[in-house]
């Protein structure tokens, strides 16, 4: 029998397994296996887990004899860090990648009340959206749940406070590497002990995704990135569309709210004169009556496409949310931040220009189970 804790290991650089990843019970497994006693694993949990730290020479707790023994075969965290970028609002955009070469980002954030992070989920993207850096570059592959959780550690250890929430919304979409970032989801709660309402998972609108993780019914958001009510609109900026369409990804929506009593979010990005229409604001507000929600919109952070896109102006982008208020629907506005340092996601991996190999179409995506 393979023991379970392969199933979720990545090789690095110099062949040795990172164990960033693994739960308590998979590392008790692992250090059983190794001939030592499973009250190890629960030691290595915890400076891994607890205290973030990087490397076995830091597990002090632990004999030399164990560390060394360790360090021949594994390693602490996959992850290499690329680029490394501080902009001056304060926030951090690392670009890492695991030894190979093929890059992806990951963001912290600071904000006066908490400590927040935007990590990757897959390699590149394969869903094309027409507005999107990453998008343009193409995919790769998918990110076990060691490199995803890695992120969050990394960030962790250059942040001055605790990171308390974490979003899905970097590089990829989580819903095709379900798997893996249930796992990682499962390790930021039960092992780094962060609350499943400070977890959120944004999709491009993956529907037998979504409804298989309202079948497992975990209480963290969910949130749709949607874009326009009008589905000629939306198809044109999410190829995802085509195959479901708008009322579809909605009412599977509405399900993992009833299901798990979470409130969806719906991520709404505001394009000139395309996106940001009444007419659109009025279809939006209407699509959302009735269920607990909230609107997040987000005036286009300027990425250079072929698309001509422009960002709207303050007025434009407060008339789109008047409309949704005078309506009663909850509306909250992105605060940007790291303009200076390509903060738009895939804009810094498209500068270095990762290793993405361009998959067209949505008949083969690499769903993740």
């Amino acid at each position: 029998m393979v023991p379970l804790f392969r199933w979720y290991t990545r090789r690095v650089s110099g062949g040795r397994t990172a164990l960033i990843g693994l739960s308590v019970g998979e590392l008790e497994e692992l250090l059983a296996r190794l001939g030592e006693p499973a009250y190890r694993g629960r030691q290595i949990a915890e400076w891994i887990y607890g205290k973030a730290v990087d490397s076995f020479e830091e597990m002090k707790n632990l004999p030399a004899s164990l560390r060394a023994k360790l360090a021949e075969s594994y390693t602490v965290s996959p992850l290499v860090v690329s680029d490394h970028r501080t902009s001056t609002d304060d926030v951090d955009k690392l670009l890492v990648h695991n030894g190979d070469g093929e890059v992806y980002e990951c963001v912290l954030l600071p904000y006066k009340d908490r400590v927040s992070c935007c990590i990757s989920s897959q390699v590149g993207c394969p869903m094309g959206c027409t507005f999107c850096a990453t998008g343009m570059g193409g995919f790769d592959r998918n990110l076990t749940a060691g490199e995803i959780v890695a992120q969050y550690l990394l960030l962790q250890k250059i942040s001055k406070k605790r990171v308390s929430h974490v979003v899905f919304m970097g590089m990829g979409e989580p819903l095709l590497n379900a798997k893996n970032v249930v796992k990682a989801l499962h390790i930021l709660h039960d092992e780094i002990g962060l609350s499943w309402r400070h977890l959120t998972v944004s999709t491009v609108g993956i529907v037998p995704q979504i409804e298989n993780l309202t079948e497992l019914g975990l209480p963290f958001n969910l949130a749709l990135s949607l874009h326009s009510p009008f589905d000629e609109v939306r198809s044109k900026l999410m190829p995802v569309n085509q195959k479901w369409p708008v009322d579809v990804v909605m009412g599977a929506m509405k399900k993992h709210h009833r299901k798990t009593g979470r409130k969806i979010t719906i991520e709404y990005l505001l394009i000139n004169e395309f996106s940001d229409t009444i007419e659109q604001a009025k279809a939006l507000a209407s699509l959302v009556s009735g269920t607990p929600s909230v609107v997040n919109l987000i005036p286009f952070n300027y990425v250079d496409t072929t698309y001509g896109y422009s960002r709207p102006s303050p007025e434009r982008v407060r008339a789109f949310r008047n409309v949704l208020e005078a309506r009663g629907v909850n509306v909250t506005e992105r605060v940007e931040r790291g303009h200076d340092i390509a903060a738009a996601c895939g804009q810094l991996a498209g500068e270095h220009h990762g290793r993405f190999a361009r998959r067209d179409g949505l008949s083969e995506l690499p769903v993740s189970s």
